[in-house]
């Protein structure tokens, strides 16, 4: 296995998951497993365009990111999850392992962060997001695979609603819930990962939306 170098700009260190910003004609890797960053690439021709780090800082390696809940925020990303652009221009960022989401704008400037879950150790709370389906994408759906539930946030204040979901191997239990998705009528899918079921389709009522 190569080490991490996420100073990089012709390779990879471990990435999780690529969302696509068509009109822009980018797409956003969340090279995260190894390394400790956002990369923005080309679409067409796959070429590097730009990169960071947590709070818009420049990747670095040597920084440790051991979390405590108790300790000042990482200056650096531990486990990037994900890397999902909005309708509305800005890119949310799944920080696993220091259990945050950070907000930046497509430059990589930094806008926000929100802490979730924040006394969950070990692989951490935010593992992937999704957005509700409305054009103002109201909701941040966020699959916490520790703590093997889905939790519903603002999206513009970053605020917990409700959370849905429990632990176990059975229809309607999560495992593990490693990624979520939406689709065009606003039903949820997840998958999961470690001994959990591969799939599960949710499909549910927004009662906290009344």
């Amino acid at each position: 296995m190569l080490p991490p170098n996420s100073s990089s700009t012709t390779n990879f260190g471990g990435a999780v998951r690529i969302a696509v910003d068509a009109a822009a004609g980018e797409a956003y890797v969340a090279d995260g497993y190894r390394n400790r960053r956002v990369v923005v690439v080309d679409i067409a021709s796959g070429t590097f365009k730009r990169m960071w780090g947590a709070s818009g800082n420049k990747p670095d390696d040597a920084v440790k990111a051991t979390y405590s809940p108790d300790e000042p925020p990482s200056p650096q990303f531990s486990g990037v999850h994900c890397a999902v652009p909005s309708t509305d221009g800005l890119v949310y960022v799944c920080d696993r392992g220091n259990d945050r989401i950070q907000v930046f704008k497509k430059d990589g400037a930094f806008v926000k962060e929100a802490k979730v879950a924040p006394r969950t150790l070990g692989e951490g709370s935010v593992w992937d997001i999704a957005f509700s389906r409305d054009p103002q994408q109201k909701y941040l759906y966020v699959a916490d695979g520790l703590n093997m539930k889905i939790r519903v946030l603002d999206r513009q204040s970053l605020k917990e609603i409700t959370t849905f979901g429990d632990g176990g191997r059975i229809p309607g239990e999560f495992y593990a819930v490693h990624s979520i998705a939406v689709d065009s009528k606003g039903n949820l899918y997840t998958a999961e990962t470690y001994e959990g079921q591969a799939r599960a389709e949710v499909t549910f009522t927004r009662a906290w939306a009344r």
